[in-house]
């Protein structure tokens, strides 16, 4: 069944379900209004030049919690967001900017979720042209042309975090080299002016060179060839970070761990008018009145619901998807490789990323928790795939980091089977004053957005002061960024050094120190090289990585770090990069969030246990448990 089927029969389920309450559903058009023109003009130069000044600040965390308590009964918000993820994030950006008053709150942190545990591509749908043009299903390439779109706004509106990858699909016997090749020759066409780069086709001998580790020979057969695509590459949870932060330039109140405890109904209307929310780092709760309440809680949309009415039927069916990460001899700078059909069906990919190698995806139900772990079978079953197509032993032992994540796929409620899960996502009202937004994916994340905001905007009868204008607004970071922009730090700072006797010497900015701070933190990269330069914060948090200790200190200040699993798992990615020496940069990282936010030891404790706990969730070789499987 195609997804667009798959959504009409979720939307009948919602209908059914918001009619008995008296609400509304809105689908999810396959192209957004902004796609077909709209508004910006003077709205969008003010918002470039507020978002793009070089001494921009977020405002601080108490500020926008005073912000979310100013909202009133007698003077709510326009919309107040539940879910710091990918979705909430964008929603809570494109409705500010429409000039409506916004806040968001999420219970851990942004990002903290699925969008940080993504396969870090930005997929242009090419799996969608496979099913339109079999089925004959011109639904699927509408599909296509929306994911294409998506996919090259996102990368223009923030260059620093993402880029185009080439994807090599090997190629075992001539009549893959010829499906493959016109497959991805109809998707270079279907792409047209979104197209990153044209695919082409690369010989054995070629695709050894490209790929050194590439197998030329696999199950009694002889590679005859490669053929590459592109798709897109992000640095996912710095993504979804920026995306908080230009939300909160934008005038939204952002509060991370901030958890909504109940919903406030009102008892006349008995339409939801806001939250009960409980700030998790001081216990202290507040009410937050708005006009209209976003459910974008990702896999945890289902609680938000419940708060409502304990009884309704979940409409998430959560998979898992696992990743690994191994060291970067696995795979060239540059190149990632596609296996197109492991033995279950399922495609696996291995991609360079940050200077490591990391593969996936597995595809399993699973149960919906905070914290998911990797299952040994499904670590394995990822070394068995990519050990097929390589010519080097694949061993357990490289793994460096393993984590998993839920994907949210929605469901109809009403269905008594699983035909009715959708890969797309889907918007609806399902009780007055509460619209819900689930499933979709990082790369349609800026439509679906604007989909909930125009959602939010029929049901709270909204008065915007301009249409959406995110798809062509640049995130924090970004203006002024240039791909050369890394040399500027590496001439004009020095990383100065505090030694274990307490004595400071200076150190070169050297040229991995420069590209991973222009890459992370694009045109705020010289605010870090200063605290690198001037606050003696120029040492590495980790050896063979290259994460300043300024970045702790900039994320405290400027990008609401609140803890040391925040600033290891989701402002710099060593928790998911190399978990053991996450371990080791620990004690560094909660020294100076000690002194940047004013800890007692008590807190540099408990940060320190929470921390070592957290990443036993990731399964590198050295924390997991396996007593078997070929690869060990």
């Amino acid at each position: 069944m195609s997804p667009l089927s798959s959504l009409r029969r979720l939307s009948i389920g919602a209908a059914a379900i918001a009619a008995a309450s008296g609400g509304a559903v809105y689908l999810s058009p396959s192209v957004a209004s902004s796609d077909r023109g709209g508004g910006g003009g003077p709205v969008l130069d003010s918002l470039r030049r507020r978002i793009g000044d070089p001494g921009a600040s977020v405002p601080s965390r108490s500020a926008q919690e005073s912000a979310l308590i100013g909202a009133t009964a007698s003077d709510p918000l326009d919309v107040l967001v539940i879910g710091g993820g990918a979705t909430g994030s964008g929603v809570a950006l494109d409705a500010a900017t429409r000039g409506l008053r916004v806040g968001l709150v999420e219970r851990e942190d942004f990002s903290s979720g699925t969008s940080s545990r993504s396969t870090k591509l930005i997929h242009g749908g090419v799996r969608y042209l496979e099913k339109a043009v079999f089925n004959l299903d011109y639904g699927q390439l509408k599909l296509v042309f929306h994911a294409l779109e998506e996919r090259k706004q996102l990368i223009e509106n923030a260059p620093h975090l993402c880029h185009a990858l080439p994807c090599m699909t090997p190629c075992f016997d001539w009549f893959e080299v010829v499906y493959f090749w016109m497959g991805l020759k109809m998707y270079d066409l279907v792409a047209g002016p979104r197209l990153l780069h044209l695919s082409r086709y690369y010989s054995a001998q070629e695709s050894a060179e490209l790929f050194p580790t590439l197998a030329r020979k696999g199950k009694d057969k002889s590679l005859r060839g490669t053929v590459v695509y592109y798709d897109g590459q992000m640095n996912d949870s710095r993504l979804n970070v920026g995306l908080a932060c230009t939300a909160a330039l934008a005038g939204a109140a952002v509060l991370n761990h901030a958890e909504v405890v109940s919903l406030i109904t009102d008892d006349a209307t008995k339409r939801i008018i806001g939250a009960r929310v409980r700030n998790n780092l001081t216990g202290k709760e507040f009410d937050s009145y708005a006009k209209v309440v976003v459910n974008a809680a990702g896999p945890f949309c289902d609680s938000i619901r419940k708060m409502v009415d304990e009884d309704k039927k979940p409409m998430i069916c959560p998979s898992s998807g696992v990743h690994i990460v191994l060291p970067d001899y696995y795979s060239p700078q540059g190149m990632g490789l596609i296996v197109p059909k492991t033995k279950d069906g399922r495609v696996v990919f291995m991609l360079p990323w940050l200077g490591r190698t990391v593969a996936g995806t597995t595809d399993s139900n699973t149960s919906i928790t905070p914290l998911p772990e990797p299952h040994e079978d499904e670590i394995q079953f990822i070394l068995d795939a990519i050990s097929d197509y390589l010519n080097i032993k694949v061993r357990r032992t490289d793994v460096l980091s393993a984590w998993s994540g839920i994907r949210p796929l929605a469901m109809d409620p009403t269905a008594k089977s699983t035909e009715s899960i959708s890969r797309d996502h889907v918007v609806f009202e399902e009780n007055p004053g509460l619209v819900t937004i689930t499933g979709g994916k990082w790369t349609t994340y800026r439509s679906m957005a604007e989909d909930a905001v125009d959602a939010a905007i029929k049901s709270g009868k909204l008065s915007p002061t301009n249409e959406c204008v995110t798809q062509k607004l640049q995130i924090l970071g970004s203006y002024g960024w240039e791909p050369s922009s890394f040399t500027a730090l590496a001439q004009q700072y020095v990383r100065m050094k505090k030694t274990y006797g307490g004595k400071v010497v200076p150190g070169a900015m050297d040229t991995a120190a420069a590209k991973h701070l222009s890459h992370a933190y694009g045109s705020m990269a010289d605010r870090v090289a200063t605290i690198a330069q001037e606050e003696g914060l120029g040492k590495r948090l980790a050896h063979g990585h290259p994460f300043l200790e300024a970045e702790v200190a900039y994320c405290a200040r400027h990008e609401y770090c609140e803890s040391a699993v925040d600033f290891i798992a989701r402002r710099c990615r060593i928790a998911f990069l190399d978990t053991d020496a996450a371990a080791r940069a620990l004690q560094r990282v909660v020294e100076i969030l000690a002194s940047e936010h004013k800890w007692d030891k008590s807190r540099e404790k408990q940060e320190l246990q929470k921390a070592k706990e957290f990443l036993q969730t990731f399964k590198s070789s050295k924390n997991a448990q396996f007593n078997d499987g070929k690869h060990n």
